[in-house]
Formats: C-alpha cells, sequence, structure tokens
C-alpha cells in the first residue's frame, strides 16, 4: 500500500498544506510525495537539514538541545516538524531524523530513526530501530513518517465544516 496518495488525500480533504523536514533521508519524503500527481495542492515544500547547526538556524530546534543530545533524539525531530511547519506556513509538518549508517553518529546505532508530525494539535513522535543497510533504514524512515502522518490526520477526524464541504 502506497501511504503517500492517501496521506495527501486526508490533506486535501481537510483543506490542509504540509512541509517536510529532512535529514537521515535527504528529501526521499518531498520525493514520494511529489511523485503523487497533484500534490501540489497540499506540499508547501520541504528543507532538507542534513547538517546538525541547520537543524537550529533553518529549523527553530533548540541549539542547547542539539548541543546537549546531538541530532538523533526524537525531541530533536518534534522539534524538527514544528519548525518545518511554521517556516513554511503549513498546516502539517513532517520530520525524519536518525542514523542510516554504516557508522553509529551522536552514539547512536545504524537503524535508530525519530519521526515525527506537528499539526495545529500538538506534535506526535515516533522511535524506531529499523534493520536494513543504508538504502533500507531510509526507505523505512520515509514509510514510518508519511505512515505517522496519516495516522494522525485520521485521528483528528472530520473537520469542523465537513457538512459545508
Amino acid at each position: 500500500m502506497e501511504v503517500a496518495p492517501e496521506l495527501l488525500a486526508a490533506l486535501r480533504w481537510r483543506g490542509w498544506t504540509v512541509a517536510v523536514a529532512e535529514s537521515l533521508t535527504g528529501g526521499l519524503v518531498c520525493a514520494d510525495l511529489v511523485a503523487v500527481p497533484g500534490a501540489s495542492a497540499s506540499l508547501r515544500g520541504g528543507i532538507v537539514a542534513y547538517a546538525t547547526d541547520l537543524k537550529g538556524t533553518l529549523l527553530d530546534v533548540d541549539t542547547d538541545l542539539l548541543a546537549a543530545h546531538g541530532a538523533v533524539d526524537p525531541v530533536v525531530a518534534q522539534e524538527m516538524a514544528d519548525g518545518v511547519r511554521l517556516r513554511l506556513g503549513a498546516d502539517v509538518g513532517l520530520a525524519t531524523t536518525g542514523v542510516a549508517g554504516p557508522d553509529p553518529q551522536d552514539g547512536r546505532p545504524p537503524g535508530t530513526v525519530h519521526v515525527a508530525v506537528a499539526t495545529p494539535a500538538g506534535v506526535t513522535a515516533r522511535s524506531l530501530h529499523l534493520d536494513g543497510d543504508r538504502p533500507a533504514v531510509r526507505a523505512g524512515a520515509v514509510d514510518a513518517v508519511l505512515q505517522l502522518a496519516l495516522e494522525v490526520i485520521r485521528h483528528l477526524g472530520e473537520p469542523e465544516d465537513v457538512h459545508s464541504r
């Protein structure tokens, strides 16, 4: 099942837009969304903040948090999602951070992944350990953030003005 078309349909139904902050996925989440015809109705854009300092300067992630915990942290993912949502003027922000490998980063082993989704209702994060090589971990992170976003959007229920549509 491809999640990107379902997510974009759910966003369109709500009249919402989405923005993406990516680290380990390096643009793959945006690419998955852009591959869906009509994505421009909901996708605002994305920021690939691969370097740790860019997470602070471009996405407003707390620099003390980054200094204390590094970039591979669930709270960093949450702040990335909220930061991209606000910076790009979207209703929903998605974020990925983690270690694709082959080497550890910030003391975390390859396969450590944190994804987050920010909406007007709050921020939800999920931490995972994904098996496989670098491409498999990156692909798994894309799937994880899109699936989490779909779950969060569906959990919010019908928009208040659904009956006027």
